[in-house]
This record gives structure tokens, C-alpha cells and sequence, in this order.
């Protein structure tokens, strides 16, 4: 993205390298951390190893705002959403929040305006 252009997250100008970025829903990002946390929990006998508190936070919070809890929904959820034309934050930003209606996802990203209209 050049200089002049101004950042605008309704408008899908968020710069290249978000564009192409990786983005994770909550409920994937709980899936990873409860991975790792347990895997922590089998090395606790180890007196080296603690899990840090911002650790243990972040999980909390994903785990919180995990709208699907079991591994098949989050997968379900993800496969779902890839059928649209969706940049990866879009679709992340729907799959955390569960709109339940069109114009109820719009006014969430309102960068999807004229690709979702045009499905319909």
C-alpha cells in the first residue's frame, strides 16, 4: 500500500501484507493454546517450566469468546466460510462474531458489501 493511500478497514484497504495474512478465529486460536497448555501441564514436573500468566490469559479470553467449542464445529465453521469470496480477516471477524443475518454481517464488515449482495 503506498503512502497516499489512507488505511480503511471497511473498504478492504488494510495494506498487502495484512491481505495476505493468516488470520485465526477465537476458536481456533483455543484449539492451538489448550494444545500447547496441555502439553505444558505434562512438562510441570519439570520446576523450570511455568506457564506464564499472559499465557493463561489469552487462553481465557479465546476460550471466552469461542463461539464453537468442539474441534469439527471450528473446522466446519472455517469450510463454511471459505465458500464466499472472503479476505482471511473477514472471514475470521464473521466466524468470531456469528451474524445472523446479511445486512447484520454487513454493518460488521462493511468491506463485504458488494461481494455478498452479488451472491445473492
Amino acid at each position: 500500500m503506498s503512502g497516499e493511500e489512507e488505511e480503511n478497514a471497511a473498504e478492504l484497504k488494510i495494506g498487502d501484507e495484512f491481505l495476505k495474512a493468516k488470520c485465526l478465529m477465537n476458536c481456533e486460536v483455543a484449539l492451538i493454546l489448550e494444545h500447547k497448555y496441555e502439553q505444558l501441564q505434562q512438562m510441570s514436573d519439570d520446576p523450570t517450566t511455568q506457564i506464564s500468566q499472559v499465557f493463561e490469559k489469552s487462553l481465557q479470553y479465546v476460550k471466552r469468546f469461542s463461539r464453537y467449542k468442539n474441534p469439527d464445529a471450528v473446522r466446519q465453521a472455517r469450510e463454511i466460510l471459505s465458500r464466499y469470496p472472503l479476505a482471511e480477516f473477514e472471514l475470521c471477524v464473521l466466524g468470531n462474531l456469528c451474524p445472523e443475518t446479511v445486512e447484520e454481517a454487513i454493518a460488521m464488515v462493511p468491506s463485504i458489501k458488494n461481494r455478498v449482495r452479488a451472491l445473492d
